[in-house]
């Protein structure tokens, strides 16, 4: 990400009483070697070294008076859309497991969880505003800035950092905080978010501003 632009020193852009860090589908399913995408032998260590990155954020969040938001996929067989369905079987997948299923513990956090007074979103769709509360959420803490992280940057990342910008909150995406299953996409799509949405920044970046 050498080549992408950062912004070094974000600073009030990202004042903890007005900013939420926002920590995107890490769960068993999507991050450990046991869930569903480790078990077809997908390379995880990205998603890996992500959630090292997203543990210190969420350290120096706590800290300093910021609020985290946890967003989770969790799902039922009933619950997964008709174009979801016909996508799936238009690009000759149409058996394909269910993703965090509820009950099937692919659902549940991997390394991380809410604590009490974190906000914390269910969903169904890629991004974390679709068909949720999380906008009213965001608006009754008078929250206006989101620091994006998590799984993966091409999908629930990309789709959510774009509907917040569509709903007029600033984003940041912290580059080194995000993971993608190809690092191609990670690059691309990173790329495309800060022409588009979005400045990037660095954990380091991060934990400094908000480090008295």
């Amino acid at each position: 990400m050498a080549d992408l632009p950062h912004v070094d020193e974000p600073g009030e852009m990202i004042a903890p009483a007005r900013t939420a860090l926002i920590v995107v589908d890490v769960q068993v399913d999507f991050a450990s070697p046991e869930g569903l995408i480790g078990r077809f032998g997908t390379d995880m260590s990205p998603a890996e070294t992500a959630i090292d990155r997203i543990e210190e954020l969420i350290a120096a969040a706590r800290n300093a008076g910021a609020t985290v938001g946890f967003m989770r996929v969790m799902t039922r067989p009933e619950t997964d859309s008709n174009a979801l369905r016909t996508w799936m079987v238009r690009r000759g997948t149409p058996g394909s497991e269910g993703i965090c299923r509820i009950g099937s513990g692919g659902e549940d956090y991997y390394r991380v969880a809410p604590e009490p007074g974190d906000i914390e979103v269910s969903k169904l769709a890629y991004s974390s505003f679709h068909g949720t509360d999380f906008e009213q959420q965001l608006r009754a803490r008078g929250i206006d800035t989101l620091v994006m992280t998590g799984l993966t940057t091409d999908c629930c990342v990309d789709s959510t950092t774009r509907d917040a910008f569509h709903r007029d909150f600033h984003t940041f995406v912290v580059s080194d905080a995000c993971a993608a299953f190809d690092p191609d996409l990670h690059t691309h799509s990173l790329s495309a978010l800060n022409q588009h949405t979005s400045l990037l920044v660095t954990s380091a970046a991060v934990v400094k501003a908000w480090t008295p």
